[in-house]
């Protein structure tokens, strides 16, 4: 799987923007880290040091767990913890740091979170309360003439993903309500109806009905027959509020949709277009794939938006505490059991009795 422009500074779109790293606060003690290297405007690699940091994380999360009762005379418990691996980087985009994280899950899931904070962007005013407010001031009074503006936060992530092989093809399985016709006191029940996005129209789509999204390899089956595949569990949805023929949405209709589907094409990589700051709309994601070409049964490619919608509240004034959002790819029949059913459970360790000594 290509990871999004996110993690490497030399080879991401972000690269100009990350910044260094700071030991024991942006990452624990027990963080590696790494250098990374963006070419500079004149063409000649520019170092960050710490850009990177790897880590294993223990939060005290519990990676499975059961307890059985109806063994009489049996008292059985089994748990596991949830120990991960995560990979962090920062950049900071104007007045916001953005903190990303790449968490790899000893149960096959990759989990992806994004962190924003920094300094709210603001303007003058002459108000300093607000019931003096007339008009729409475009935004939160925050502090006595001065505005924190409305604005939103969109991301798109590049997804490459080749399970089991690169002839995949994405999958919607709508969760639909049945009628129970049975002579039975149940009304009603819930089934899965798939449907297989046969070009990239059929899978451009926003999140608005129960459904799981999956990208399956439908050559390759497990044991009892299951397509194997991966199940994207979106991030937040933040549907555009701007005009379609409004200048910031034409650059940024990657916004338009949280899914969209390409075949691969390595030409293909900005969602907004190689220059998306002084983009006219002629290449981005939503005018590769109004070509509708095949993705079926092909090397394909997720493009997954997630957004925020941000109205300011004085507690975000001046700084802004973390706000995090994200995604997971989970395994949908890409094993044929629990991978981590062997898992051994922690060893107890053992307290030293307590000092009953006296200090004079």
């Amino acid at each position: 799987m290509v990871l999004p422009d996110i993690f490497d500074a030399g080879e991401f779109g972000l690269g100009l923007s990350a910044v260094e790293l700071e030991p024991f606060t942006d990452c624990p003690a027990n963080a590696v880290f790494f250098d990374g290297f963006y070419a500079g405007q004149d063409g000649l690699p520019v170092k960050i040091p710490n850009v990177v940091c790897v880590f294993e994380k223990y939060a005290g999360g519990v990676a499975w767990r059961h307890t059985e009762l109806e063994i009489p005379g049996e008292d059985i418990r089994e748990v596991r913890r949830d120990v991960s691996l995560v990979i962090r980087m920062v950049s900071m985009v104007g007045n916001y740091d953005y903190i990303f994280d790449w968490e790899f899950k000893t149960s096959g899931s990759i989990k992806f979170k994004v962190g924003l904070t920094g300094i709210l962007e603001g303007k003058s005013t002459m108000y300093t309360h607000t019931k003096d407010i007339k008009e729409d001031i475009f935004g939160t009074l925050v502090a006595p003439n001065t505005v924190a503006v409305n604005h939103d936060h969109f991301l798109t992530y590049y997804l490459d993903l080749d399970i089991d092989g690169q002839q995949n093809s994405f999958l919607k399985a709508k969760l639909k309500k049945k009628k129970n016709h049975r002579d039975t006191p149940r009304k009603s029940y819930w089934t899965v109806v798939k449907e297989t996005a046969k070009t990239e129209l059929d899978a451009r789509l926003r999140l608005m009905e129960p459904a799981e999204y999956l990208i399956v390899n439908q050559n390759k089956e497990t044991e009892v027959g299951n397509q194997v595949g991966y199940r994207l569990i979106p991030g937040p949805d933040a549907p555009p509020l701007l005009a379609a023929d409004d200048y910031p949405q034409i650059r940024g209709v990657l916004s338009a949709y949280n899914i969209w589907v390409t075949p691969y094409n390595r030409s293909e990589i900005w969602a907004g277009g190689l220059y998306s700051d002084r983009s006219r709309g002629d290449d981005t994601l939503e005018v590769w794939t109004d070509r509708n070409r095949d993705i079926y049964n092909m090397d394909i490619v997720l493009w997954h938006t997630i957004g925020f919608h941000h109205n300011a509240v004085q507690e975000e004034f001046p700084i802004m505490p973390t706000l995090t959002g994200g995604f997971e790819l989970r395994p949908a029949n890409f094993f044929d059991r629990n991978p981590i059913l062997l898992m051994r459970a922690p060893e107890a360790v053992k307290v030293p009795p307590p000092c009953n000594a006296t200090v004079p």
